[in-house]
């Protein structure tokens, strides 16, 4: 059985009366679940949106967090997991020691509206962030939350103005990354994003006929779920080109949510000339999650890189 990592503050149960008590509009979503205990409804769009505002209000300080409907509303705990695992791939250049600071720069590619990703690493290691996304409404929902906790020195925002690209026209001659971070979309379409919520419900126990469920868990816009080619053509275009910004970014590197997939993308890196890779296992209970990490410099020049 996987646990989370080490340092993600999201270890154990939730402590909802701790919750409640500084953010007491979460009260209005408890419930409790077949074996007796306090929850919420996680088929609920609406409680699962105020329950992540509670987690960052409560665990990382952070005052005012708010997505449109039906913008994916991601489950915190994995996504520190994510973060997390990367400070370790930093580290295990320079003997195990920890990166913190502004000093260390960092792309998430993708950030959507929740813009999750920068507010859990500045928060637990006070790296800067770049956010970009090929959405404005997304980016103008981000641009809310940074303004509102005050991180627009810590969290800049750029716009994808190109959806066939992932890094042209994002990245500049002048950018220096110590990482990148994606959470590609992981279908090819919506009828099959569609029918893997469905799968989800059925193993919660929630397919109740009498109850209209939303289409989507977690929510999610096209561009956040689907695309085409789904997440082996995302992935392997963002690893081609990578290869373009290859003594700019110390460590590229991306969520894959299918294990089959890794073969096509090891295949992709050697092609591209990656003179490392690392996978990263991760996940809580029964569920397990990986990513992928590469870099064009070797041993040496990680260790002696810097921005």
């Amino acid at each position: 059985m996987l646990t989370f990592h080490p340092r993600n503050r999201h270890q154990g149960r939730y402590d909802f009366h701790q919750l409640i008590a500084s953010s007491p509009e979460l009260g209005a979503f408890m419930i409790t679940n077949p074996y007796g205990k306090p929850s919420i409804d996680f088929a609920d769009p609406a409680a699962v949106r105020v329950f992540n505002r509670a987690l960052l209000k409560a665990h990382y300080g952070i005052a005012f967090w708010d997505i449109p409907a039906d913008y994916l509303c991601p489950p915190i705990p994995g996504r520190a997991d994510y973060v997390h695992s990367l400070a370790d791939l930093l580290a295990s250049d320079h003997a195990g020691e920890i990166a913190r600071g502004p000093a260390v720069r960092v792309l998430d590619i993708g950030v959507g509206a929740n813009v999750i990703y920068p507010l859990l690493g500045h928060s637990d290691y006070r790296w800067q962030f770049i956010g970009s996304d090929i959405d404005p409404k997304a980016l103008a929902a981000a641009k809310a939350i940074v303004q509102a906790n005050k991180l627009d020195k810590a969290i800049t925002l750029r716009l994808q103005a190109n959806p066939r690209h992932i890094l042209k026209g994002v990245l500049n001659a002048q950018d220096r990354l110590h990482l990148t971070l994606c959470n590609p979309p992981f279908h090819a379409s919506l009828d099959e994003a569609t029918r893997g919520s469905q799968r989800k419900w059925r193993a919660l126990g929630k397919a109740d006929p009498k109850r209209k469920l939303p289409v989507l868990n977690f929510g999610g816009q096209n561009n956040e779920l689907w695309c085409e080619g789904g997440e082996i053509r995302f992935v392997t275009q963002l690893i081609s080109e990578s290869s373009e910004w290859a003594q700019q970014v110390l460590w590229f590197s991306t969520l894959v949510s299918k294990a089959s997939n890794l073969p096509a993308i090891h295949t992709a890196l050697k092609k591209a000339g990656a003179l490392e890779v690392r996978v990263g296992e991760m996940g809580q209970g029964q569920k397990q999650s990986r990513f992928v990490a590469w870099s064009y410099m070797d041993t040496a020049a990680r260790q002696h890189w810097r921005p």
